[in-house]
C-alpha cells in the first residue's frame, strides 16, 4: 500500500486501527510483514466485534496477502469470529478428555439454561454458546473460556449456573 492508502480509513476500517496495524507490521522485515496477519486480524475485531469479509481483503490489500489466505487464518483459530457474537463469548472445550469429564454434559446445561444451541447467541445478544477444541486444561475439565481470555475450569452444573447468573447480574447493574 502507498503511505496515502495506509492512512485513509476504510468502511471496514478506522485510521486509528490503521496506524496499529502500521506499529504491528514495523516489528518485521519489510518482505515478512505478512506475519503481521493475525495482530491485525485481532485489531481489527477488537474494533469491530468480528471479521468480515470485507475485513479480510483489506487486512489482506494492507499486507499484500491473497485474500484467501487471510480467511483461512480467520477460519482456522476459533479467536476470531466471523460474525457478531454475543457480549459474552463461552467457548466450551468438546474435545474427548473433557467429553470423558461431563464436557458435553456442561454444554447441554448451558445450551437449556441460556436457551440457546450451541453456536447461537440469546436474543439479547449477551451470551453466544461455542464448542472449542483443546484448552489445554484437560486436568480441570469440563473447562470454558470466556471471551477468548478467561479459563473457567471444573464446571459443574452449580458453577456453570453461578457464572452465567454472574454474569447477567453484571449486565444488569453495569459499574
Amino acid at each position: 500500500m502507498t503511505p496515502e492508502q495506509k492512512s485513509t480509513p476504510t468502511p471496514a476500517l478506522s485510521a486509528q486501527a490503521l496506524e496499529r496495524f502500521d506499529r504491528e507490521v514495523a516489528k518485521y522485515p519489510a518482505d515478512q510483514k505478512q506475519s503481521a496477519v493475525m495482530a491485525c486480524l485481532t485489531i481489527a475485531q477488537e474494533e469491530q466485534g468480528f471479521v468480515s469479509a470485507e475485513t479480510e481483503k483489506v487486512v489482506a490489500d494492507y499486507l499484500g496477502m491473497a485474500p484467501i489466505a487471510v480467511h483461512e487464518v480467520t477460519t482456522f483459530y476459533n479467536m476470531y469470529n466471523q460474525r457478531p457474537v454475543g457480549k459474552y463469548k463461552l467457548n466450551v472445550c468438546t474435545n474427548l478428555p473433557c467429553q470423558l469429564r461431563d464436557g458435553a454434559k456442561a454444554l447441554k446445561h448451558l445450551e437449556h439454561k441460556l436457551g440457546i444451541a450451541m453456536g447461537g447467541t440469546t436474543a439479547d445478544g449477551v451470551f453466544t454458546l461455542q464448542q472449542s477444541e483443546c484448552l489445554g486444561a484437560c486436568a480441570d475439565s469440563p473447562v470454558l473460556l470466556v471471551n477468548d481470555l478467561t479459563m473457567c475450569s471444573f464446571m459443574s452444573n452449580e458453577k456453570l449456573d453461578q457464572l452465567i447468573d454472574g454474569l447477567k447480574a453484571a449486565e444488569a447493574n453495569p459499574s
